[in-house]
């Protein structure tokens, strides 16, 4: 009885061993086969391969857009600093920021003493010029009776052309004081002296700077006045250099302001810029910007659009793209069946392609159409392999 007992425990014992051994076993099977899983590998059915293209990567010509900030400016062939050409002190100020004026009109009114001096001047060497005229016609007259010689004449006139050259020369030294060829004879025949000038707009438009108030004293070389024509104006933008190989005069572009969504103008460059701002590394491109209504203004935020020069890259159809954890895949073929998911880096989209940046060559087979498909097969053995 003793010896059937121990035999029963030998016996339950054996079985006991096999079956741990043969769990061991199938453990280790099982973790081989996960090792094998790739869960970027997909295997398709001849089914689901109907629904795929495959194909190659394509060489292109292709054009990108490119996109800088920019601003609104004042066209400077439109912009007029205005100043008084003699030393003074303002007496009144007739227009403020933002007034809109006209060509000729008075902007400011100054005190000048040299202006005084100067009509002085003129009209003491006008009078000195009549009575060496008057003198020199006497002398013409004694020379014709014979009681003085012809040197005397000829003394007299000389000093009347020394007299016209002084009244020529003050008249250009008026005129350069601002004063008007109509006031100019307006003072030689009143003799009437005025130490009033008038600081007049030399162009019709906006007044965007007044930099006068009155009782202040201005010199010659101070800026009184801005005056902008704003219905023409510049939209500027620095074009980092290593886009800037794609401007030209003439390029066409595309600007955009978001003090205004959903308009936008269309225009061609009117400047690039020969060089590169050391300091920024940019270049300074231009459009000109017609506004005749006044919807723009100087230093409004913009961005400037514009298309790179065509150039070879290689592309893909989008159909091709999957995204996945918010990167770009596509499925590069390794066998008749078999597929894996390659992470890559795409650049722009154009006419429904995308330009690889890294991650394929021209000789790489991929999926072309059926990307879509092919991932949700392999989301589906993920889910299988893992029960």
């Amino acid at each position: 009885m003793k010896l059937s007992v121990l035999g029963l425990t030998s016996a339950f014992a054996a079985i006991a061993l096999v079956g741990t051994l043969g769990c061991k076993h199938a453990d280790k099977e099982a973790a081989k086969t996960a090792a094998n899983t790739d869960p970027l590998k997909v295997s398709v059915t001849p089914q689901l391969q109907q629904n795929i293209t495959v194909g190659l990567p394509q060489l292109l010509e292709v054009t990108t857009k490119q996109t800088v900030s920019a601003r609104v400016e004042t066209d400077a062939s439109h912009v007029a600093r205005i100043g008084s050409p003699v030393e003074g002190r303002i007496t009144k100020v007739l227009v403020f920021e933002g007034q809109h004026v006209r060509s000729g009109q008075v902007l400011a009114m100054l005190h000048s003493n040299s202006l005084s001096d100067t009509q002085f001047a003129f009209v003491k060497a006008c009078s000195q010029e009549k009575l060496a005229e008057q003198s020199a016609d006497r002398a013409r007259q004694l020379v014709q009776a014979d009681v003085i010689g012809k040197a005397e004449l000829q003394k007299r006139e000389a000093e009347v052309l020394q007299n016209t050259t002084e009244v020529s020369a003050l008249r250009a030294q008026l005129h350069g004081l601002g004063m008007s060829e109509a006031a100019i004879h307006r003072l030689e025949a009143t003799r009437k002296l005025t130490s009033e000038y008038p600081i007049i707009a030399s162009i019709s438009g906006t007044v965007t700077e007044r930099d006068v108030t009155v009782g202040q004293v201005v010199q010659p070389a101070d800026q009184a006045f801005q005056i902008a024509d704003l219905s023409n104006l510049w939209f500027a933008a620095e074009v980092p250099e290593e886009q800037s190989r794609s401007l030209a005069l003439g390029k066409t572009v595309v600007a955009t302001i978001p003090a205004q969504p959903g308009e936008s103008v269309t225009g061609k460059l009117s400047f690039v810029s020969p060089i590169v701002n050391p300091e920024t590394r940019t270049v300074q491109a231009r459009m000109n910007l017609s506004n005749p209504k006044g919807l723009f203004k100087p230093d409004m935020l913009a961005s400037m659009t514009f298309e790179s020069n065509p150039e070879q890259r290689l592309t893909i159809p989008s159909t091709a793209v999957v995204r996945e954890d918010n990167k770009d895949h596509v499925f590069l073929q390794i066998s008749p069946t078999d597929y894996l998911l390659r992470e890559v880096e795409l650049g722009v989209e154009s006419n429904d392609r995308r330009v690889v940046v890294r991650g394929l060559t021209a000789k790489d087979k991929i999926v072309l159409n059926g990307a879509f498909h092919l991932n949700n097969k392999r989301k589906q053995d993920m889910i299988k392999g893992g029960e």
